[in-house]
């Protein structure tokens, strides 16, 4: 066998991206987000595939992975299909009131899962381009902000990334920000 099939996959360092404290709306919310997207990496920097599918604590399903595939699918939802309106399938059962982002991990799969999830990001990013924070668009009868999004998103990664943190932490004892 080769070395490189001996050697496990493992996560990549992040830097997570600075940004302004003062400057407007329409620029901090794009930075504040890419700065929770960086912060979830992060939480995985350095780890295997194995590790990051690892659950926390009997009887949760949260890992490290789940996360990834659950964040990358909410992108999905939010930005690509309800803003956007792209026609892009549904990622991990959606609709199907299963869990399958975190009921469905396969450790080999983790680095596939991780570039996927860069992959998403900058289809979001590429999908709200241009838009106006207060661009008003519908889903479920609903209308809603691209300014709400961007809360909605900084709110549901912050969320997570406390997952993280505990997740992480019962792993291999890491914590901090």
């Amino acid at each position: 066998m080769t070395l490189e099939m001996d050697t496990p996959w493992i996560a990549p360092d992040v830097e997570r991206p600075g940004g302004s404290l003062v400057a407007p709306e329409v620029e901090m919310l794009p930075e504040m987000l890419a700065w929770h997207r960086a912060t979830l990496l992060s939480k995985c920097s350095g780890l295997t595939g194995q590790q990051l599918a690892e659950r926390s604590v009997a009887p949760s399903g949260l890992s490290l992975l789940g996360l990834l595939r659950h964040l990358r699918k909410v992108e999905r939802i939010w930005l690509r299909q309800r803003v956007a309106r792209e026609d892009v399938e549904a990622l991990h059962g959606f609709g199907s009131g299963r869990d399958l982002d975190f009921d469905e991990l396969d450790p080999a799969s983790a680095r596939a899962d991780y570039e996927a999830l860069l992959e998403e990001w900058a289809h979001a990013d590429r999908a709200v381009a241009g838009r106006g924070l207060d661009d008003v668009f519908e889903a479920g009868g609903d209308p809603f902000s691209l300014r709400f999004v961007y809360l909605h998103l900084i709110g549901e990664y912050a969320r997570h990334n406390g997952h993280a943190d505990l997740v992480r932490e019962h792993l291999d004892g890491a914590t901090g920000a």
